[in-house]
């Protein structure tokens, strides 16, 4: 996702569960082709190099569980909160999966 219509449009029209480090936001297309994924990083989550480590980590975790994703025709928005930078990989990993399920996001395990 690269223009701020359709970053709106998921924040606006879509579903979000916020988590402790994250909020995760979706919406369904059934245009898309496969999964629209963005990420909103603002200055308070910390300096320019946490908020490129946090993009990093949350593109791996998206990596390891994207073929996982139930219907993967949407849009992703995912947004760190504050305190996030000092969270581990495996708290964000943990956290998202978690906002990911309580949107019924993943198929049933």
């Amino acid at each position: 996702m690269t223009q701020r219509s359709q970053f709106h449009g998921v924040r606006k029209n879509g579903r979000s569960k916020a988590g402790r480090f994250l909020i995760l936001s979706t919406l369904e297309d059934e245009a898309l082709p496969h999964p629209m994924v963005g990420f909103i990083t603002t200055r308070k989550v910390g300096k320019a190099h946490d908020r490129n480590l946090l993009r990093r980590r949350f593109r791996a975790i998206l990596q390891r569980h994207g073929d996982e994703l139930a219907n993967p025709r949407r849009y992703l928005v995912t947004i760190p909160r504050r305190g996030a930078a000092d969270a581990s990989f495996a708290e964000l990993e943990k956290d998202w999966l978690k906002q990911a399920r309580r949107l019924g996001l993943l198929d049933s395990e």
